[in-house]
């Protein structure tokens, strides 16, 4: 139907989270009708984008620098740290404008099935900052509600228990089961962060 280049091009936009096929086709499409000088552009940023972008080395967050900017950010509170699966979680928490405090992305879950151990996921550091902060804390599991989600939060929950002065909590169950976080709109994300729950 289309020529090789033409294609595979698709194929390549089909790689994105949430394109198919159709969006796929428009996008390579599009291309087809940029100027030289607007794909050389379009090339260069993604290049660019790829080459700065690292994780943040206190919380895991993406960022183009040593600290991402809500680690940097003074105003936010310390003592109350929000541990998500990804910077998607991370992103779609901030659109709720209603949590202050500090993230610790575990860059995945807990997944036998898939040979993902807890030793594969950012949990050293955080109990690092845990233990390099001073004062009374809360940590928010913030995890989808799936099998490899709840592995995940009772292994994390085993391990916050040895610490005497951490308040842990998971969000409210008002999140359908199944849902992934990336997809709840943000009123619904703010009405579960609201009424958390110990765990």
């Amino acid at each position: 139907m289309y020529p090789d280049i033409l294609t595979k091009t698709i194929d390549s936009f089909k790689k994105f989270n949430g394109i198919g096929e159709k969006t796929a086709e428009r996008l390579a499409l599009s291309v087809l009708e940029m100027t030289d000088e607007e794909v050389e552009n379009l090339a260069s940023e993604l290049i660019k984008l790829k080459n700065s972008i690292v994780k943040c080395k206190v919380c895991g967050h993406i960022t183009d620098d040593e600290l991402c900017n809500i680690c940097k950010d003074k105003l936010r509170d310390d003592h109350i740290i929000c541990v998500v699966e990804d910077y998607n979680s991370v992103i779609k928490f901030q659109k709720t404008e209603n949590y202050n405090g500090k993230f610790h992305v575990l860059n995945g879950v807990i997944s036998p099935i898939d040979g993902i151990t807890p030793d594969d996921l950012n949990i050293s550091s955080l109990i690092e900052r845990l233990k390099s902060t001073s004062g009374s804390k809360e940590v928010i599991i913030a995890l989808k509600p799936s099998i490899e989600g709840e592995t995940t939060t009772l292994y994390l929950k085993k391990i916050l228990e040895e610490f005497d002065d951490i308040k842990i909590t998971r969000l409210s169950y008002g999140i359908p089961v199944g849902v992934e976080i990336d997809y709840l709109d943000s009123m619904t994300l703010d009405m579960a962060l609201r009424d958390r729950k110990d765990i």
